[in-house]
């Protein structure tokens, strides 16, 4: 049974914060993933502004990660993502737990993330995970060639 087959209760899972020597692995995923990825100065940014940036690994695969800064009293997810041959096994749950328990110990009393309004699968997961949609911001993100499409904003209390 290949990694990617295995059931999400049998394989085993560790979180670590992510490194320059993980970043090409997670720049391949994200690439696999989004139709318009990060890009490495993205993560880079990140890491240098100390953003928490979790990794989920299986075993030495990247099964996920999140991407979350703080600000007063909040905590705003800028990126999560489950690794495409990985999804649809509860991994985006664990993220989110994660995340929540992270913001938590931080103070947050809020999450708040964007999503486009056309991922539907990644907003019921948010919905199943008790953040409800608050707003939108139009023409948040790119699309194609000049398109922009619009973010629907999520919040949950902690």
């Amino acid at each position: 049974m290949s990694a990617s087959a295995q059931p999400l209760d049998s394989l085993p899972a560790r979180f670590e914060t992510l490194s320059l020597a993980r970043l090409d692995d997670v720049l391949a995923v994200e690439q696999q993933a989004y139709s318009h990825p990060w890009t490495r100065g993205n993560f880079t940014d990140a890491m240098a502004s100390g953003y928490q940036i979790q990794l989920l690994m299986g075993d030495e695969q990247i099964l996920g990660y999140f991407v979350a800064m703080l600000g007063v009293d909040e905590a705003h997810l800028l990126n999560l993502t489950v690794a495409p041959a990985f999804q649809r096994q509860g991994w985006a749950h664990v993220l989110l737990d994660a995340l929540a328990l992270w913001a938590r110990g931080q103070g947050a009393q809020w999450l708040w993330l964007e999503v486009r309004a056309s991922n539907l699968r990644a907003r019921q997961i948010y919905e199943a995970n008790g953040f409800r949609r608050v707003g939108e911001r139009k023409r948040y993100y790119p699309a194609i060639g000049t398109e922009r499409e619009d973010a629907v904003v999520m919040s949950r209390p902690l």
